[in-house]
């Protein structure tokens, strides 16, 4: 079955990934609450981004839906299939729909083995001859701009930026519909991110893949994604439209995320003001009661600490998880 053009891909319906942690017999179990009720949709074809502070759950988000998490509540959908708990040789089949490509290639490729038996592992555990998967590597290294002279080589005889087309390429081997990208640029010089971004935009274009895109640099967010989800302990802070996130976001996180974003425009970055959101990321053990943001917000009122906002459309087109600014006009932007 096929997702029709627009319609969710990836349906994740509040996704819990809570893990048990021991702190000494006397006191029993507390719980990380890694991921506490998240929920977006990809459509086919499209972009969305998970972004945010590290420990926010991005990750583990992306995780529970390739299966390297257990999910603990809620429903992953992928094309109208639940697949939240799905184990074995089920699990293992959505491996030619969804695969995951990670922040590091030099981590994600055996040192010992070529190029070309890196990009066919997947094919030989699916069963593919010895034959089609030489025809089949050719074609991936061709896809990915990499001559077929690197076939017999060692990842260490390569490039960074080499090393991730060929993580792309082996991603791509059985046809997936969804790829899940792990930070996969934050590893590379400046100069050749822009080189891989433009490479997965044209994969998509050519493939019709779905991204979920992870990623803590929202200027490389701007770039790749169609929508954005933006995480805060776990939850959900603001989603919607790249347009609309970035041009008048309401969330004062997100707000404070897109002031560190650096302008090319000397001048107006020295006007701009910077939003200096103060302390840390709260522990996930022990969030803070009523809004998960309420610790570090510039705007908080009595409510926010007594009860957790719901995400509510804005007026701007996003939807934001905030009781001063979800449905109402923006207040001044915090000093």
């Amino acid at each position: 079955m096929t997702a029709a053009p627009g319609a969710a891909l990836l349906s994740v319906r509040d996704l819990k990934v809570h893990f048990p942690l021991r702190r000494g017999v006397a006191s029993g179990e507390g719980v990380v609450k890694a991921v506490d009720g998240v929920s977006f949709d990809v459509p086919a074809g499209r972009t969305v981004a998970l972004v945010g502070e590290s420990g926010c759950g991005k990750s583990t988000t992306a995780y529970a839906v390739i299966g390297l998490e257990r999910a603990t509540g809620g429903q992953i959908l992928f094309d109208g299939r639940d697949i939240t708990a799905l184990a074995g040789r089920e699990r293992a089949a959505l491996a030619s729909d969804i695969q995951i490509v990670f922040q590091d290639p030099s981590a994600a490729l055996n040192p010992k083995m070529s190029i070309a038996d890196s990009i066919a592992e997947p094919l030989a555990i699916a069963g593919w001859k010895r034959a089609d998967r030489r025809r089949r590597v050719a074609e991936l290294l061709d896809r990915v701009g990499l001559p077929a002279a690197f076939a017999d080589r060692l990842p260490n005889a390569v490039s960074g930026g080499q090393r991730q087309r060929i993580v792309i390429a082996r991603a791509l081997a059985l046809s997936p519909r969804l790829l899940i990208l792990d930070e996969p640029v934050s590893a590379l010089d400046v100069s050749i991110r822009s080189q891989i971004l433009n490479l997965l935009m044209e994969l998509q274009r050519d493939l019709d893949l779905a991204y979920l895109f992870i990623s803590h640099d929202l200027s490389v967010v701007r770039h790749i994604a169609d929508e954005a989800v933006v995480l805060y302990l776990g939850t959900i802070a603001e989603r919607g439209a790249i347009d609309a996130l970035f041009g008048a976001p309401r969330h004062p996180y997100t707000q404070a995320l897109l002031s560190a974003i650096p302008l090319p425009d000397p001048v107006e970055q020295r006007r701009r003001e910077k939003i200096i959101l103060t302390g840390d990321l709260p522990s996930p053990l022990s969030p803070p009661k009523g809004c998960p943001f309420v610790s570090r917000c510039p705007i908080r009122v009595d409510l926010c600490g007594a009860a957790r906002p719901s995400l509510s459309p804005t007026k701007s087109g996003t939807s934001a998880a905030c009781f001063v600014r979800a449905a109402s006009e923006p207040l001044p932007a915090a000093a």
